[in-house]
């Protein structure tokens, strides 16, 4: 959106506003869960990228063989 010209959103996101959400989440999860959440999120990206990368092999392959597709 712009307004007279100036983007209106042109500061939207500065480092006080980062230090207010890591307060919130803080407060919200608590510091202990927080590591285990972490974790978690980490091996489900993990996971994620694997069977990414799993599909895509598994694409390439497909594409590679003669006499398949319609």
């Amino acid at each position: 959106m712009r307004k007279d010209g100036v983007t209106v959103f042109r500061n939207a996101l500065e480092p006080w506003h980062l230090l207010v959400l890591a307060a919130v989440v803080i407060m919200v999860f608590g510091s202990k869960k927080l590591p285990d959440t972490a974790r978690a999120l980490g091996k489900s990206l993990r996971i994620l990228r694997s069977e990414t990368r799993a599909m895509r092999a598994d694409d390439a392959s497909d594409e590679a063989r003669p006499g398949r597709g319609t």
